[in-house]
């Protein structure tokens, strides 16, 4: 499996996937394909709601030419005035009618898009490998999950209609001024071409830029992210204002590059605007010389204009639509970018669902690496009976965290082997080999639920009384008997309305009911009070009772009744022992123990 950060830990913004609108458009269209007979009816209603309402300027022109000079007067012909007039009426009625109907079936086809694509998304949050997490910010994933998302989902109900409708308009204004007057539209094409080369131009530099917003926006929101989340830290350091100046600089950098989306944003419109306007004065002169000399009726001069704005107009609301497509399709990419992250590798084939029952945990000449150039973990073996207690030591980036990694299968090793019960761990159907384990680490996890609810996480269908058990032996029960409603009292986001000592308790509790073979400890006593550090020393003491416990080890005084303790640096096992093994061998586990008392 490669697992090359290349892409995914240096880039956050998604423009490592090709910059290809049409593939992009493609992609799209496979979610609009689910809704293809309601975009197909859609379509249908946008013709006819638009050549019906363009016939209005055709019978406004027949309605001009029906009034004749007769002697210094009119002559007008009110029969044939009221029927073109009634017809145009009803003609824009019906067109009304259907472009309600189109607008509203438009809105409920783009959320049911949108729908799919946000349940894909957080779909795929939950299969990516987790190196995408490792490398990429909160704040940024969740600006793809609603930012992003909103974006395509406005620019589907109202863009699309928008830029059919304009090139219907389009398509039959040109149409018509063919039939009414091919001198003066040749005389109005001269402007067409600028306005459309214009267009293209502007809307290649819009995308890039409008890019590189959502780019900066993602930044911006990932910091924020991170410093609303770490507000007691920042406060407790006094780093309110340095935080601030950091934020304030994303936040301008943000508005910078919004800026510059959007002075090429507007400055389409006006460009645009002044060439069409120019366009019909030209129309205007001429039609006006061609009448004079009986070349046109007035009628038919009045119904030309009229198409030329009908047909200037949507020359210039194709340049802000387009702006908004391609702000659309540079939003698809950052989504599309993180569909097509690699997932974890697949289950091999009759994977196995059962054989995990003792707990035996075998490392074989295991190397590892996050990228093939840099390995952290190099031939490191060791064995871990069923039962027996783990402790893994060492400094700050000695490979302890990559060492659980690899054990619970976050990561696959590059060579060697590790086994379990004697069996591969590849071996194992993914999900099944997991729930072999429980993990309690130094970061609490607790959801915005009931006590009960926290507590029965992963394990849904025990029963109430399982759930006091656990508790019980996690010395937690008698707390949340003591609490308003029990064990459903509500706790808020993370579990913030608990202390930290209650909240290790009840994860330790979640731990005991999943009744797991193998534990996985991240030692989280040392912001904590002395009673409830005893409290929580003897929850893991029975949370460990029978299970194969693997524990990263901060303080040694902690780990001298282990059965094995590793010693890591630099990836490699340099010691491996008992407690009293390694303090009569006076190596760097002695010295590490002893400094810890000096």
């Amino acid at each position: 499996m490669n697992r090359s950060m290349g892409k995914g830990r240096t880039r956050n913004d998604g423009s490592q996937v090709a910059k290809n609108k049409k593939a992009t458009i493609k992609r799209l269209w496979y979610y609009l394909s689910y809704y293809k007979s309601r975009l197909i009816i859609g379509i249908v209603l946008t013709v006819l709601s638009n050549a019906l309402s363009l016939i209005g300027p055709y019978l406004t022109g027949q309605m001009i030419n029906e009034m004749t000079v007769v002697n210094d007067g009119f002559a007008i012909d009110f029969n044939k005035i009221f029927i073109l007039a009634s017809l145009m009426i009803s003609f824009y009625l019906v067109s009304a009618v259907m472009n309600y109907i189109l607008s509203v079936a438009l809105v409920k086809m783009s959320q049911s898009v949108v729908y799919k694509l946000r349940s894909d998304l957080f779909n795929k949050m939950t299969s990516v490998h987790v190196n995408y997490f490792d490398s990429n910010q909160t704040g940024d994933i969740i600006s793809r999950m609603s930012y992003d998302i909103d974006t395509i989902a406005t620019s589907i109900s109202s863009d699309v209609l928008s830029m059919i409708t304009s090139t219907i308009t389009l398509v039959v204004s040109f149409v018509m001024m063919i039939i009414v007057s091919p001198l003066l539209l040749a005389i109005y094409f001269i402007t067409i071409p600028l306005s459309f080369l214009i267009t293209s131009l502007l809307s290649k530099v819009i995308k890039k830029k409008l890019r590189i917003r959502n780019q900066q926006l993602g930044v911006m929101n990932g910091y924020a992210e991170e410093m609303i989340s770490a507000q007691k830290t920042i406060q407790s350091y006094v780093q309110e204002e340095v935080i601030y100046q950091k934020f304030d600089q994303h936040n301008k950098d943000a508005a910078k590059k919004s800026y510059e989306a959007g002075y090429y944003y507007t400055t389409t419109g006006p460009s645009v605007n002044f060439i069409n306007n120019f366009g019909t004065a030209l129309v205007g002169t001429a039609g006006a010389i061609l009448a004079v000399f009986g070349g046109i009726k007035i009628g038919d001069l009045s119904a030309f204009m009229l198409y030329s704005k009908r047909f200037s107009g949507p020359i210039n609301q194709l340049s802000n639509l387009i702006a908004d497509i391609q702000s659309a399709l540079a939003a698809a990419e950052r989504i599309f970018y993180v569909l097509d992250q690699e997932d974890e590798q697949q289950n091999i084939t009759d994977a196995k669902t059962k054989g995990i029952n003792r707990g035996f945990v075998e490392f074989n000449d295991v190397s590892f690496g996050y990228t093939k150039d840099k390995i952290i973990l190099k031939n490191v073996s060791f064995m871990a009976k069923p039962g027996q207690k783990i402790a893994i030591v060492g400094a700050t980036g000695a490979g302890k965290t990559t060492l659980v990694n690899l054990l619970m299968r976050f990561y696959e090793i590059d060579s060697g082997n590790i086994l379990v019960d004697d069996i591969p761990i590849t071996d194992y159907d993914r999900k099944y080999y997991r729930k072999a384990f429980s993990m309690v680490l130094q970061d609490t996890w607790l959801f915005k639920g009931t006590v009960l609810d926290n507590i029965k996480y992963g394990n849904e269908n025990v029963t109430f009384e399982d759930v006091v058990e656990a508790a019980k032996k996690a010395r937690i029960h008698h707390y949340i008997s003591g609490l308003p409603d029990g064990y459903d009292t509500f706790l808020s986001d993370d579990g913030v309305n608990i202390s930290k000592g209650q909240k290790q308790l009840i994860v330790i509790a979640r731990a005991i009911l999943s009744r797991s073979q193998m534990l996985i400890l991240d030692e989280a006593t040392s912001n904590v009070d002395t009673y409830t550090e005893v409290n929580i020393q003897e929850a893991m003491m029975t949370l460990m009772e029978n299970k194969t416990t693997f524990v990263i080890a901060h303080r040694l005084s902690t780990i001298k009744n282990a059965d094995l303790i590793l010693l890591m640096s630099h990836g490699n096992i340099i010691e491996q022992g008992s407690h009293n093994q390694l303090m009569e061998q006076k190596g760097e586990y002695y010295n590490l123990f002893m400094s810890q008392f000096s």
